[in-house]
């Protein structure tokens, strides 16, 4: 009897201490409740929810996308920034990525050109040598296009009947003491390009020549020979061309939204591949009026002493044109602007792990700085490395999950490469070896569920099968963008209540060859419309 009362002592205290520690458990736990309610009041509510690869999709509670995802919360920054595409990374990501930012500041954007050019013969020194008589070339003293000319050497000999009868008007005029003859027979001769030095012979001699020897009028050498020995040639005819090498031309080509910028008298340094480490000094001479139609270049010239000959027509050149400098503008790094084909954008960094790609309005572009007219303001950070995965993320509105990672994610699973899932059969297309399932929802690879096109291994035979039969089915990646049906096991024939063979529509002709968009459930829908009569 004493042990009996000592037990049932022993129970009364156990019943009292549990009871008196509920007690304290629940007078904690309306604590916690009041203040959680406080918490849940004071917390950040989202302001729209948004589809993760559509950001113009909008909605004002949680739901799925039209592909079938679930929808993205935005929220209020606590800076009260309320524009979409901003998008924040941790710290760790931002220093493995190298991310580096640079301001935007005030200054004169140092516009210099650089350009190729050519080098061509100066075209003022360039003399064309014609014939004014009809004749036959008896002597050629220079035999090959290149060859260096002499000042006053002679070039060629031409025996020309016109010029023998102007000679004997010449003896005649002078036999017969006539002073006007004998002055306009002289003026024909040298109008007819013989040289004085032979008028002067056939006023001493008194004797006709029957060839008469032209001279080069400058030193130079060939640029064309048009001519050989015993050609027969006539008044207009080109024989040869005579250039200076000591004084040449570089034409440059500048682009289009360049030319503005270039002015006559702009300094020019000039090098040459050929030739590292020398550079030539000039100024720039002319700017052509027309651009080139095909390259929607303009041309400028630009004058070069050439004294040692290096500088020969024909050679590639690089220039470089110092322009004048500019008015005062918002200035940024090149590297930081990101160029499309409808628009010119930055990344901008907002603090605090925050990025957001903005457009921006774009003036002339420098050799290491762009000139902003609208968009930005002094002083704003832009970043000047790995922007374009940080606009690719801001463009698509993304929350930047898959960046930023925590600690524990080296410790997660990898993803498998081929999972088992249970799925129905909505269309078959055996010439294909296509299957439209509609799957369950597949947690290894974060799939929801949802109605996809699945090609068949070759090894998977596709005989009996019909629209509307469940099924187990082994998918796999092919390594691509495909996903394969390596396996079928667990099939279910089609219940009684379900559509005919000729009533089933096969997805695989749905114009959407993927994920349906509706969400409805096929086997429900379907059971409807067989309701009806």
């Amino acid at each position: 009897m004493k042990i009996q009362l000592n037990k049932s002592f022993f129970i009364t205290v156990a019943l009292l201490i549990a009871t008196a520690t509920l007690a304290h458990y629940s007078a904690l736990w309306r604590m916690k409740g009041t203040t959680g309610g406080d918490d849940v009041a004071a917390e950040k509510k989202p302001l729209y929810w948004v589809a993760p690869m559509d950001p113009n999709y909008k909605r004002d509670k949680p739901g799925k996308s039209p592909m079938g995802m679930d929808l993205i919360p935005v929220y209020e920054d606590a800076g009260g920034d309320q524009e979409i595409g901003t998008v924040t990374i941790s710290p760790d990501v931002v220093n493995n990525l190298g991310v580096r930012t640079a301001s935007a500041t005030r200054g004169q954007l140092d516009v210099s050109v650089n350009t190729v050019g050519y080098v061509q013969y100066d075209e003022d020194r360039l003399v064309h040598i014609h014939p004014r008589v009809e004749g036959w070339i008896e002597k050629l003293h220079v035999k090959a296009a290149g060859d260096p000319v002499t000042q006053g050497e002679p070039l060629y000999a031409l025996y020309s009947p016109t010029l023998v009868n102007a000679q004997e008007e010449v003896l005649l005029a002078l036999k017969r003491n006539n002073p006007t003859l004998i002055t306009a027979a002289m003026e024909r001769l040298s109008a007819l390009q013989v040289p004085e030095s032979e008028i002067h012979r056939l006023k001493k001699s008194g004797k006709v020549s029957q060839t008469i020897t032209i001279k080069a009028p400058q030193s130079g050498v060939l640029d064309n020979l048009m001519v050989r020995e015993g050609m027969f040639v006539k008044p207009g005819m080109e024989m040869m061309v005579i250039g200076q090498l000591e004084h040449i031309w570089v034409i440059g080509e500048v682009f289009e939204r360049q030319v503005m910028s270039v002015r006559k008298g702009d300094a020019v340094r000039m090098y040459l591949d050929y030739l590292p480490g020398r550079t030539w000094s000039g100024t720039v001479d002319y700017i052509y009026p027309s651009l080139n139609t095909q390259t929607r270049t303009a041309r400028v010239r630009v004058r070069f002493d050439n004294p040692d000959g290096y500088l020969r027509p024909g050679m590639f050149a690089q220039m470089t044109i110092a322009t004048q400098p500019a008015r005062e503008a918002l200035l940024i790094p090149r590297e930081a602007l990101i160029r499309t084909g409808s628009q010119s954008r930055v990344v901008l960094a907002k603090g605090d792990g925050r990025f957001k790609s903005i457009a921006v309005e774009v003036g002339r572009i420098g050799e290491n700085q762009v000139e902003i007219l609208s968009g930005l303001n002094e002083g704003d950070r832009l970043v000047t490395s790995a922007q374009f995965l940080l606009d690719s993320e801001s463009s698509k509105t993304s929350d930047f999950r898959r960046m930023n990672h925590s600690p524990d994610d080296d410790t997660q699973p990898e993803t498998p490469a081929s999972v088992s899932v249970g799925a129905r059969i909505e269309g078959i297309m055996v010439e294909h070896r296509m299957l439209t399932l509609a799957h369950d929802p597949i947690d290894a690879w974060q799939w929801p569920a949802m109605t996809m096109d699945f090609i068949a291994d070759p090894a998977v035979d596709l005989d009996g099968l019909k629209p509307g039969m469940k099924l187990h089915v082994e998918i796999k990646r092919d390594g691509g963008s495909n996903y394969v049906v390596s396996q079928i096991h667990g099939l279910e024939p089609i219940s009684e209540d379900s559509h005919e063979d000729g009533d089933d529509q096969s997805m695989g002709n749905s114009p959407h060859q993927g994920m349906s968009h509706d969400g409805m459930d096929m086997d429900q829908g379907q059971r409807n419309g067989e309701d009806k009569p």
